[in-house]
């Protein structure tokens, strides 16, 4: 509920205004909160079980140190999205190359699905002892999630369909028997959502084009 208040009325779809930095970083914080813990509880789970003393202060511990590396990543994405943006490109626009940049990152992403360092990283993602704390395990879920969260800018990063998206992409490959499979079966489905975005952007379900009526009516909270 308080990540659809945060973002609630934001989405101009691909290229979405971030807003100020600091509005920018807590509604990163709640994204990121609703998106990733989900499939990071079983891993905080079993690191603190077998501690029966102080097992609160240590569950929530993992849990700010999990979410503090992905507010750096945040932060980091923040600057390179602005930054770009201030270069003024105009072949960026979504009526000359923006839909296949777009498209293309998320081509790229389902590109990554099917690496060798994909299939590592994700295998210490999956062991729930593979990380002593919750910074080290974010850094972890960073290698393996830096590609879905690429597509999910280029989709629109304030979009709460396209985060639930993303976020049952990532619970599906952590939490799922078939590891191989799942990874194979996300990445085809995230090169067909590239090419369409590229190609056919307005017949993608939940997608709002950035020159549409609906983008132009979207609020960003400065």
């Amino acid at each position: 509920m308080l990540t659809g208040d945060r973002m609630d009325g934001m989405d101009a779809g691909p290229g979405t205004a971030l807003g100020g930095l600091g509005w920018f970083l807590v509604s990163w914080a709640v994204m990121m909160a609703a998106m990733m813990l989900p499939a990071t509880a079983p891993m905080a789970v079993a690191r603190v079980r077998d501690r029966p003393a102080g097992r609160g202060r240590a569950t929530l511990a993992f849990v700010a140190g999990y979410l503090l590396v992905w507010s750096a990543v945040g932060l980091v994405a923040y600057a390179l999205v602005e930054g770009v943006r201030s270069l003024g490109l105009g072949f960026l626009a979504w009526d000359q190359g923006g839909r296949y940049v777009a498209g293309g990152a998320i081509v790229a992403a389902a590109l990554f699905q099917l690496t060798p360092a994909k299939d590592a990283c994700l295998r210490r993602c999956r062991d729930p002892h593979a990380a002593r704390n919750g910074i080290e395990h974010g850094v972890h879920c960073v290698a393996c999630c830096w590609a879905l969260t690429v597509a999910l800018f280029a989709l629109g990063v304030m979009s709460i369909g396209w985060m639930a998206f993303v976020a049952a992409l990532i619970a599906a490959e952590r939490l799922l028997p078939s590891r191989l499979m799942v990874q194979r079966a996300i990445a085809v489905v995230l090169a067909a959502l590239g090419l369409a975005v590229a190609f056919a952007p307005g017949q993608v379900p939940g997608l709002t084009l950035p020159d549409s009526q609906d983008a132009a009516g979207m609020t960003m909270m400065r």
